[in-house]
């Protein structure tokens, strides 16, 4: 249910995000009769609202569309008695108990409990029309898409663990993978750097960088434009792969929490963060795996740290 709130009323728990780990969040703390709050944000879903195919999410024999999930983790939620509030966070107050969550709507949430659960954003390189390929041929997760490009030509572009991560995986599935990088030098790790150079199936391409994304008159991806040393070129491909990076959705938080070097939440005992009663969860805190089943697993570890935290202050 989405309604009005009541100011003056401190809930027990307030979860914040609206992806797998939120809602699974919400699921386990509605179940367990703590009556949570979520907040979804205006991207309501997450990363997984742009993935058009899921087929390794136990469970969906046949796949599933990430925007179904993701109204079935809320229907499913909702059933169990979820609150739902559409609105970001602006800001919260973590000084004091209760602690305050501030909405951009200018309404105001009291809480024992916090769940961040705000996720991550994979890094574009924003060209033109690039939107619009999105789950057409360019991706930014090789394990969540990679079987649908059997027998392609893909491009992965990026110089650091991830781009080479995603390239020697993609090669289960591709033709050849093409490493497109803007330097002739890597951030990756020596280990990671050598893995990919020992892969037949990888070519590189280094001091490139994508000008423009090539379509077919179905708009979808069939190539993409290079500036190469040499010059202007055009390189056909099935799918690109961009692996530039990720930035957690942290900002909010306005250095309340303790975070690693790039932003995510880091963990001082279970799910818990440096905050006592405040929690995290899924791709804010996880810099290794990005599955929307890990988010949710932690959704699911995060409600009952928060359960077994409220027993114990009583």
């Amino acid at each position: 249910m989405t309604k009005r709130l009541n100011t003056e009323t401190v809930h027990k728990v307030c979860i914040i995000g609206s992806g797998p780990a939120g809602y699974t969040a919400s699921i386990y703390c509605a179940r367990a009769m703590l009556k949570p709050i979520l907040i979804t944000g205006y991207s309501i879903g997450g990363q997984l609202m742009t993935t058009t195919d899921i087929e390794n999410f136990p469970g969906y024999v046949d796949g599933v569309s990430g925007p179904d999930m993701m109204e079935n983790l809320r229907a499913q939620a909702e059933r169990f008695g979820t609150t739902f509030v559409v609105s970001n966070v602006k800001n919260i107050d973590c000084s004091s108990k209760p602690f305050h969550v501030f909405l951009d709507n200018d309404e105001e949430i009291l809480t024992q409990t916090i769940i961040v659960a705000t996720g991550a954003q994979a890094l574009w390189l924003d060209l033109k029309g690039e939107k619009k390929l999105r789950s057409r041929g360019i991706s930014t997760c090789a394990t969540c898409d990679g079987a649908f490009f059997m027998d392609e030509d893909l491009i992965v572009i990026g110089g650091g663990d991830t781009a080479m991560e995603e390239a020697t995986f993609l090669t289960r599935y591709a033709k050849s993978v093409t490493i497109i990088h803007r330097r002739d030098d890597f951030r990756a790790s020596k280990i990671m750097l050598d893995r990919a150079r020992k892969n037949n199936k990888i070519k590189w391409k280094t001091n490139t960088t994508v000008k423009e994304w090539v379509k077919t008159e179905h708009g979808d991806l069939c190539g993409a434009v290079l500036n190469t040393p040499e010059g202007e070129k055009i390189m056909n491909c099935g799918g690109a792969f961009i692996a530039i990076g990720h930035k957690p959705n942290t900002d909010f938080l306005n250095e309340q929490i303790e975070t690693d070097k790039n932003g995510y939440i880091v963990h001082k005992e279970h799910t818990m963060t440096s905050v006592s009663g405040v929690f995290a969860c899924g791709d804010v805190v996880d810099t290794r795996y990005k599955q929307a089943i890990t988010a949710a697993g932690q959704g699911c570890q995060a409600a009952m740290d928060v359960e077994k935290w409220l027993e114990e202050q009583e």
